[in-house]
This record gives structure tokens, sequence and C-alpha cells, in this order.
């Protein structure tokens, strides 16, 4: 960790705890964050009000050593996906736990990572944004220890670019990599080989911009499975190959080769294991980000690890707890958090848990069937033993749609004891 990020994190722990972190205790108001992680209240039985978002403190370093070993048994770089949790805290700790860099997504995101002293970012989009690179550019001459690689995907867009860096007088070039399209009718990238080779010879042609390799996400290969993204990452590597044999890459220290969201980082390791040797070292860079927290059921369903699971498991890390605050039949029951406070775009939340008088039990019979925007629809069974004030654990599905409604979360250990908040950045 560098002087100036640790400066930048001990002044999140300086920030005061008031009205605008929900879930936190009331009476808490007025401490620093701090203070606050120094008096290792219980999540259960320390003031906390429901609903209250709490991470795994085991889980949470269990998954970051799991990636950590995963990617240096595979030969592999990583740069996470910080959009996941945008939490510089954890960005941190994904860094120390071996990452080479972060991954983002758009200019504030980035600048929320510059905030907090990180050094070397993948820009997972193309950045067109004149405004936006005016800063990039004051940024990459103010720190000469700032790397930045960023996709380019259409000649127009390197025009763009190239225009905007010398408007601003760049004095340093954005490192680029051509972004292969995973297929046709797929999100973002350019479709053909031929496209890739104009989108190159654009880059050559400017003085702001530095082709240094290529990426792309196979999570968007059409009717994705083994076969069709395995034989997307060989292309992905053939273009590599292409580009290198015609003397693209001359100049450079390595040539960067990216791919990996969470749900195919094994295709993507089995892939990268392969690559030819060429004229240059290959950073070969994963950005798996999910990981960090992992999921209860979108990436629990989807991980590789299902596949390989000599390798480990990733644990789920979060959970919601909530209230229930209605119980107007035998068939239904409500509590007190709500689109507000859940992820939902993937999965409505897994009821998991129950805590009544400080003991926990399964939550037999009991099932989300919808959400308002704060309430949890509950179903019940004749099994369910369900009671107006009883505390109930919700497990989430995609972890992006779930820290991005918490702006500090508690990190808990097993015994509800909370050692630390996590700030976000959404």
């Amino acid at each position: 960790m560098t002087a100036d990020s640790a400066q930048s994190l001990a002044r999140l722990a300086a920030e005061r705890v008031d009205h605008r972190f929900k879930g936190l205790p009331p009476d808490a108001d007025g401490l620093t964050v701090a203070e606050l992680a120094g008096q290792r209240r219980n999540l259960f039985t320390g003031g906390f009000a429901t609903p209250v978002l709490a991470l795994s403190a085991e889980r949470l370093e269990h998954n970051l050593k799991l990636m950590e070993t995963y990617v240096a048994r595979h030969g592999l770089a990583f740069a996470p996906h910080g959009k996941t949790s945008m939490a510089p805290q954890l960005f941190q700790r994904q860094i120390e736990h071996g990452a080479w860099g972060i991954t983002l997504a758009v200019p504030h995101q980035v600048r929320v990572a510059r905030a907090f002293g990180t050094r070397r970012v993948f820009l997972a989009n193309e950045l067109v944004d004149a405004a936006a690179l005016r800063w990039i550019a004051a940024e990459l001459e103010a720190d000469p220890d700032f790397e930045l690689v960023c996709y380019v995907d259409s000649v127009r867009g390197v025009e763009l670019m190239d225009a905007a860096l010398r408007d601003a007088g760049a004095t340093r070039p954005v490192d680029v990599v051509v972004e292969l399209a995973a297929g046709e009718g797929a999100r973002t990238g350019v479709r053909t080989e031929t496209e890739c080779a104009a989108v190159a010879d654009a880059v050559a042609g400017t003085r702001t911009l530095r082709l240094v390799g290529v990426a792309g996400y196979e999570g968007e290969v059409p009717k994705a499975d083994t076969e069709r993204v395995t034989a997307w990452l060989r292309r992905l590597v053939a273009l590599a190959a292409d580009f290198d044999r015609a003397g693209r890459f001359a100049g450079l220290d390595e040539i960067v080769v990216s791919a990996g969201g969470s749900a195919w980082f094994d295709a993507v390791a089995e892939v990268f294991a392969a690559i030819p040797e060429l004229s240059l070292p290959v950073l070969k860079l994963l950005r798996s980000g999910a990981y960090v927290s992992h999921d209860d059921g979108h990436y629990r369903k989807l991980t590789p690890f299902n596949r390989v699971p000599e390798e480990g498991a990733l644990e789920p890390a979060f959970r919601l707890w909530t209230q229930v605050v209605s119980r107007p039949s035998a068939e239904q029951a409500f509590v007190n958090a709500g689109k507000r406070d859940a992820a939902y775009d993937l999965d409505l939340p897994f009821a998991q848990v129950i805590r009544r008088d400080g003991t926990e039990r399964p939550a037999t019979g009991v099932s989300v069937t919808a959400l308002s925007d704060q309430h949890a629809w509950l179903a019940t069974t004749p099994e369910a033993d369900l009671e107006v004030g009883d505390w109930i654990g919700l497990g989430l599905s995609h972890p992006c749609t779930s820290f991005d409604k918490w702006q500090l979360i508690p990190v808990a250990e097993a015994d509800g004891t909370v050692v630390d908040y996590v700030r976000t950045f959404f």
C-alpha cells in the first residue's frame, strides 16, 4: 500500500456516522467509523436497525484467498472488476491478495479508484467523452506510476479519443486494447478480424494512443456454453498472434490479452495457458469481479468452481437482515426490506434463517414471492414458525446490485461481532 492510499483509506475511517448510513445504530451518530468499529458491537444486540446488510468477515477473506491462489496456479494476472463493489477498501484488499490492478467501466469509477491510490486500471469500455479524456491525460501526466489500459472498438472511437487527447495536450499516450466482440448480436466490440485490423491501423495513425493488446468479454457469447466460449477465446488469442506477426506491438515490454467474467474463468485459464510464444511476454489478464462477495443465486449457479470442484469453492458473503413487521395470515408475512435494499434484477432474495431470542434456525417453509419498495412479500407454509418481530436473514443474487444499495456495510464475524465497515461509492 502506498502512503497516499493509506492516507485516503484513513480518511474513510475518520468519516462521521450519521443518518446517511442506513441500518447503523442510531446511538452511533457522531462517532467516526473507526470509533464505531473499535466498539466491536454485535450485529444483533448492538443497536443495529433492520434492514441491515452485512458481509461475512470469514467468507470475504476466504474468497479473496481462493482467487489469489487460483490465478497464481494458472499463471494469470488479475484485475478484478471493481464495479461490483465500488469499495476502495475491497480494492486494496484485492491488490494485497495479488491483483495486478482493478478493472472499471466508466470514468466516475476510475476517479474513485484514483482518489484512493489505485495505480493500475483496466477500463473495460471505449472512452470517447472529451471531458473524461482531459482528466485521464492530466492524471497520466501528473503521475508517472499511473497505468491505464482502455478498450477501443471502432475507428470513429479512435478518432474521437485522438481529437480529445490532442486538444488536451496529452503528453503520455493512452494504452488501448482492441475489443473483439463475442459474436453477432453480442454487446460491444469489433465484429470481424478485418475490422479489428482497421481499428488497430487507426490507433497506429495517432500519437495519443498506443496499441498494447486485445481483449473482450466471453460472457456475451450468444448461447454461451463451454464449446462456444472456448472457440471465441481462441479467436481472441489468434487475433493477438496475428497482430504480433504484423509487428503491431513493436516497442512494448509485454502484450496484453484479457478476458474473464465470473462465469467462464475456467475456460479463460485453459485457453490462455495455451497461448503460443509471441515476440514479447504476454500479460494474461483475468477480470472476474463477483467473486469478492459471491452470492446465493445467479453466480452460485454459474461459478466455474462448480465445474472444477477440486479447485475449491467460493462462499456467499452477503446476508440482508430484515424483521417481520406483519403476519396477516397463516400463509403470508411481510418483512421491512424491499427493492431499495435487496438485489432483485436476476433473482428474488432467498429466505435462509430466522432469529428469535438469540437463537438462529433455518427458514423452513418461508419463501420470498415479491418485493415492494420497502417490503418483501413472504409465503409461509404450515411448518413455518414465524412471528412479528422475528429477524429473517435473506440471501441475495447478483453482488453488483447488492453493493450499490448500501453506502456503509458492516463486516461481521460468525458470532455477529462487527469488526469493520465497507464504504461504497456509486
